[in-house]
């Protein structure tokens, strides 16, 4: 049995960041991340219109600041910054749930970014193909019409597999599906990785996508 590593996890600190960045004694230090999970899971339900690629948070004296890369900022925006007040409000009420008392003197700063090239977000394309098998659509037609649209945006390879009862079937199984190159040992690289479960007819179907991007300058 191979050892298995995220590919995310693997890069952080060579030259990916990492998606909370703050620090804490210990006595604090899982109140926060519970926090910060929580924040993650109110932001994807909310905004699942916008494709959110990224959420990233950053923890302040007296701030939260959540960077949103998504793909339609406008969804989130809203007309003249409603939008905004509204995720703001949603998290004040979730802080003030978790911590049992208001958040006083607390300051959330969201900042939203667009994502440069949406068809090569291994989190968007994974949620895709996930949305596909949960209506239903032959996996080897989703998976083959996926891959032909992010290589031609650019990608210089993509991995694809999904495990599961795909399309209801009596036995488990696993497929894997590869175009281009993926170097996923390779560290210098840029493996953009991602994962997420699709509700087939009979259980869940996990759906994981590696796409090799060209160096950001």
């Amino acid at each position: 049995m191979g050892q298995k590593v995220n590919p995310t996890n693997f890069r952080t600190g060579n030259y990916m960041t990492w998606k909370s960045r703050w620090f804490h004694d210990s006595k604090n230090y899982k109140n926060f991340l519970f926090e910060d999970i929580q924040i993650r899971k109110l932001l994807l339900e909310k905004l699942k219109l916008a494709g959110v690629a990224l959420i990233e948070i950053e923890r302040l004296p007296k701030s939260i600041v959540i960077i949103l890369t998504v793909a339609r900022p406008g969804v989130v925006i809203g007309r003249g910054g409603s939008g905004i007040e509204d995720v703001k409000k949603g998290l004040v009420s979730l802080l003030t749930k978790i911590r049992k008392e208001k958040p006083k003197d607390l300051k959330i700063d969201l900042k939203v970014q667009e994502v440069k090239n949406p068809e090569i977000s291994a989190y968007l394309v994974a949620t895709r193909i996930a949305s596909d098998l949960e209506r239903r659509l032959p996996h080897r037609r989703v998976v083959t019409k996926t891959m032909e649209r992010v290589m031609s945006a650019g990608a210089k390879g993509i991995k694809i597999t999904i495990g599961g009862r795909i399309q209801g079937a009596d036995i488990a199984r696993v497929e894997k599906f590869h175009v281009g190159s993926v170097p996923t040992q390779t560290l210098r690289e840029n493996i953009d990785y991602a994962q997420v479960p699709a509700m087939g007819v009979r259980g869940y179907v996990g759906v994981k996508v590696w796409i090799y991007k060209k160096q950001e300058d």
